[in-house]
């Protein structure tokens, strides 16, 4: 059987064997156990940033510091062990991004994400391009991707490397208002063709490859071929990896995705003054009930957050979560979390997510084959519909044709004999001059004789002369 792989996902001067970029899951999901799993099979794996300082005991007496502190061990242990891409995750939002942007160049990430506001006022775009570091901005919409790549264009005389489009059935926090997320226009499938359109001049202006990177709801190899099929270059999952055996959350955050049911997953209004999508529990429903569940706040990592009205801390309930206390806090999960059955190890997720790939690249193969078959039969049902109108049109004018010769026929044959009674006549009087002409000759020299008398004896008499 012949198989047809995935294709390899190229950004600026970088190459990933695999057009897999494993999403940034906050807070603690994606560490340097996951990221450097996925890198070390292909993939992109990717550090989320945003509270990443949770996992440090002293993040309550410094969160900023323990952030820092704690991103770069991460991308450092990562660093260790895996020679793969890896990249980091940083909320733009967040209080402490270009603390966090700093360390991720200074460590030489080999990717920037940035997504949760516009990455467009005061990106070190050269200190940025020093460490040969990829810029990747996260959108949901073209018009945001333009927006962003305008704003580059005109004050840094640069664009970013890459661009994600991150349709409405991805998990956590989303880039829609609640209303948008059902809505068809806002399907990932509509909104990768408009990103791909968004970047298109600035691949010219710039004479750079600025691929599209799908993300949202994709679950299968053939979600995949489907949205390369789009127009994109890769696939950002994140929902597979979780259920991952490498996935730094603990077992029992894994396991909730394995019991979820679709009714399970809900959207959520989070204390950031977003919507967000989660897997329901009792700390869920309690927080919808009214019950506040707010301890302390370490500091004001994002602006949005108003401790003071909010039922819980968007990080402090995550982290819980990660630590496997559900009580205590939630799991946010992409729009497929309950399609998840088992746990398997990053390499053999990747292996399926291959397989079915390429089993879905044969079957477009096999599906367009059977659809040129079908025109090729329609096309030739049409012809031999028109041959038969074209012969049946042909044995009608034949026989038209029959009958006009018999009309002609006849008024032919009247038109000859009335030739052929002309000739006749014609040709009686052409005998009748002829015998006259002969007779003719016959008396001419008779009757030059006499004229040449005439004229002998018309010189001969003088009197003649004068007359």
């Amino acid at each position: 059987m012949i198989f047809f792989k995935m294709p390899k996902l190229i950004i600026g001067n970088r190459t990933a064997s695999l057009p897999i970029v494993q999403g940034g899951m906050g807070v603690g999901i994606s560490l340097s156990g996951l990221a450097a799993a996925v890198a070390a099979q292909g993939g992109i794996g990717v550090i989320a940033a945003n509270g990443i300082g949770m996992i440090e005991p002293d993040y309550y007496e410094d969160g900023r510091k323990a952030n820092i502190k704690a991103l770069r061990s991460e991308i450092r242990k990562a660093r260790n062990r895996t020679s793969g891409l890896i990249g980091v995750n940083i909320m733009v939002a967040a209080n402490d991004f270009q603390q966090l942007l700093d360390v991720a160049i200074e460590e030489k990430a080999d990717a920037l994400f940035m997504g949760a506001g516009l990455p467009i006022k005061n990106i070190p775009v050269a200190k940025i391009r020093a460490a040969n570091v990829l810029v990747i901005p996260i959108v949901s919409s073209g018009r945001a991707a333009e927006l962003i790549f305008k704003y580059w264009e005109k004050t840094y005389g640069d664009v970013p490397d890459a661009v994600v489009v991150e349709g409405p059935m991805a998990g956590g926090h989303l880039g829609f208002k609640a209303d948008q997320l059902e809505n068809p226009e806002q399907a990932l499938e509509i909104l990768v063709p408009q990103v791909v359109a968004a970047v298109a001049r600035f691949q010219e202006t710039f004479h750079k490859k600025i691929p599209v990177i799908a993300a949202g709801g994709i679950f299968t190899g053939e979600d995949i071929l489907r949205f390369l099929q789009l127009g994109a270059q890769g696939v950002q999952m994140a929902t597979r990896f979780v259920a991952t055996d490498e996935c730094d959350a603990d077992p029992r955050f894994k396991e909730a995705y394995l019991k979820c049911r679709p009714q399970d997953i809900v959207i959520i209004k989070s204390p950031v003054g977003l919507p967000g999508r989660a897997i329901r529990n009792h700390f869920l429903d309690n927080a919808a009930a009214g019950v506040r569940n707010v301890n302390r706040c370490a500091w004001r990592c994002l602006d949005q957050c108003d401790i003071q009205h909010a039922d819980y801390c968007i990080s402090a309930a995550l982290d819980n979560a990660r630590q496997g206390l559900l009580d205590q806090g939630f799991a946010f999960c992409g729009a497929n979390a309950y399609r998840v059955e088992k746990i398997v190890p990053v390499a053999e997720l990747l292996e399926s997510l291959k397989y079915e790939y390429e089993a879905a690249f044969v079957q477009s193969l096999v599906t367009l084959k059977d659809e040129y078959v079908k025109a090729i039969e329609r096309k030739f049902a049409g012809l031999q519909q028109d041959y038969l109108q074209a012969r049946q049109r042909f044995v009608l004018l034949r026989a038209e044709a029959g009958k006009a010769w018999d009309i002609r026929k006849d008024s032919l044959r009247e038109d000859y004999e009335r030739a052929q009674a002309l000739f006749e006549n014609l040709k009686g009087e052409y005998e009748t001059a002829m015998k006259k002409l002969n007779s003719l000759k016959e008396r001419f020299p008779e009757k030059l004789a006499e004229l040449q008398e005439i004229a002998r004896r018309f010189q001969a008499e003088p009197a003649l002369k004068t007359i």
